[in-house]
């Protein structure tokens, strides 16, 4: 078997993004934004912005991701952040539903452009969630590949009886998990499960019954626990797959532990949306994962493995 030619011939990882033409910090919903510290430097702040926006875009594609634009709007600073857009796995997108009324304008936006792929035949079916369930998308639903589960979080965004709507939807295992601290308010800024079974997370942002449902299903050799100041950095919130992780930041320690676990580590700035309690993972939406057998980044990261 060719490894490097088969590794070629696999499709690019599809993502979700939205250019931050509106983006600002213009009100608070968690303890991350500051919106009169915003407004001081706010031209400035939001070049750097569309600047590290772009940088993240530019080393998506490079490292071999195909990337999907769903056009920004004024008024929905937030919009930014595509993976609160949905849940979305075997080509069904499961919209959120939002709790802050600052952000439930974006759910007509999210749908429209959900129905654009569905027409394009980048997805099957666009569900809604039920009335009176929040589900705040990706941030708050995490697939994990190697277990066959999704992981979601609830305390501070997202509704626990989300749980039920997500297994029903899918037909996977969802296992809840309470988060405990505010400034970790989605669960993608807290956990990151990683395409060969490893998992990133932050232990204090969990209640005690959380962090007991995350060891009994890690083993202690796949659980990576964050340190308060790599879990400040949101170095949780990363964009993985095959054998790429791409965050914003993170000590040379956790970088030194993933590459030797065999991931190249990228980096790519994105503190202006640091200041919005927000990072990679959170302005990224994987549109292409699969529950069959051995998702396809993890495939192509075992293949990469042998390849080196």
């Amino acid at each position: 078997m060719n490894i490097r030619a088969t590794l070629a011939e696999q499709p690019r990882p599809r993502y979700l993004m939205c250019n931050p033409q509106h983006f600002a910090v213009s009100y608070s919903i968690n303890p991350w934004m500051d919106p009169k510290a915003w407004a001081e430097r706010g031209d400035a702040l939001h070049a750097t912005a569309a600047a590290q926006w772009d940088g993240l875009y530019r080393a998506l594609m490079r490292a071999g991701a195909a990337v999907e634009l769903i056009d920004p709007a004024p008024g929905l600073p937030d919009l930014v952040f595509t993976a609160n857009a949905a849940v979305v796995l075997d080509g069904k997108a499961l919209l959120a539903s939002f709790r802050h009324a600052e952000r439930q304008g974006e759910q007509p936006v999210y749908a429209a452009g959900f129905h654009a792929l569905k027409a394009r035949g980048l997805l099957g079916d666009v569900v809604e969630m039920p009335d009176g369930v929040v589900l705040e998308g990706a941030g708050d639903c995490l697939w994990d590949a190697r277990r066959g589960l999704f992981w979601m979080g609830s305390g501070f965004r997202s509704d626990p009886r989300a749980a039920a709507v997500v297994e029903d939807c899918f037909d996977v295992p969802c296992v809840p998990l309470d988060l405990a601290d505010p400034s970790f308010y989605h669960l993608d800024t807290a956990l990151c499960p990683l395409p060969c079974g490893g998992v990133i997370y932050h232990p204090g942002a969990f209640t005690e019954d959380a962090r007991a449902a995350i060891e009994l299903r890690v083993t202690p050799g796949d659980r990576i626990a964050l340190d308060p100041a790599d879990a400040a950095l949101f170095a949780a919130n990363a964009v993985c797959f095959g054998r790429v992780i791409v965050m914003s930041s993170c000590s040379e320690a956790l970088q030194a532990t993933l590459e030797r676990r065999g991931y190249t580590v990228v980096t790519t700035l994105l503190n202006a949306f640091l200041r919005s309690g927000g990072s990679a993972c959170c302005l990224t939406l994987r549109l292409d994962r699969s529950s069959r057998a051995v998702e396809q980044d993890a495939l192509v990261g075992a293949m990469a493995a042998q390849a080196e």
